[in-house]
């Protein structure tokens, strides 16, 4: 059984779910990439890709809530810095390091690509994650 979830208190994705829970034994979400978006779809921290990790994360920090589950209980990563300079990616990884996210330590992939989704994007991580029994 598959249940895919919009979070109601984030912008609406045009043509995505924030998640996907999958029953197997464990309960596992499946989160789309969370962006650099407020709740009414304006970009937050254009050119700072440190302000936009941050609020990437807090929106993930939204999605992961809205299933059951947390960052304690995420087992993968996927964060894309749009930035070919190490200094970038580590400057983002170290709000990842911050947010409490990598303790566990989670499994994690850190890229630089070209660009993103929405314009002025910098920032974007999906993640996987256990939803732990109520």
């Amino acid at each position: 059984m598959i249940k895919r979830v919009t979070v109601p208190s984030l912008f609406q994705p045009p043509v995505y779910s924030h998640a996907s829970v999958v029953e197997a034994g464990t309960r596992l979400a499946f989160l789309a990439g969370s962006v650099p978006l407020d709740a009414d779809g304006k970009l937050v921290g254009e050119g700072d890709p440190v302000r936009q990790a941050q609020q990437v994360l807090a929106n993930l920090g939204e999605q992961l809530r809205a299933v059951g589950s947390d960052f304690a209980h995420v087992v993968a990563t996927d964060v894309y810095v749009v930035s070919s300079e190490s200094r970038v990616l580590s400057s983002v990884w170290d709000v990842v390091e911050a947010s409490g996210l990598s303790a566990g330590p989670h499994s994690s992939t850190l890229l630089g690509v070209a660009c993103l989704g929405y314009t002025g994007q910098l920032v974007e991580i999906t993640a996987t994650a256990v939803v732990p029994e109520p």
